[in-house]
């Protein structure tokens, strides 16, 4: 599965074959909330927010790829992310792109 941000492949002739997403929501637990906000008493990166996000972004794309893979895509193309906060400490992540098969 070939993935892309942009809205082509080089060489390659394609037939849209619809929108496809993948999302999660997920949060850190509540020992990790209170030492990640102790951090941001003094400032610097939050990593265990950061790996959580990491996290987040893999499990939305890997679930769009099983949706266009569910389609019969070969690729997705025009791949965007976006994130809000639900809650305090938990981050929706969405992924979604156009899945496409070659011609």
């Amino acid at each position: 599965m070939i993935l892309v941000n942009t809205d082509y492949i080089s060489g390659k002739n394609l037939e849209m074959l619809g929108l496809v997403k993948g999302s999660t929501i997920q949060s850190k637990n509540v020992g990790k909330d209170i030492t990640q906000s102790f951090k941001t008493l003094v400032g610097g990166e939050l990593k265990a927010y950061n790996e959580m996000m990491n996290d987040a972004r893999a499990l939305a794309t890997k679930r769009m790829v099983e949706e266009a893979q569910g389609m019969g895509a070969d690729a997705i193309v025009n791949i965007r992310y976006s994130s809000a906060s639900v809650m305090q400490g938990a981050a929706e992540v969405m992924a979604y792109g156009t899945a496409v098969k070659f011609v």
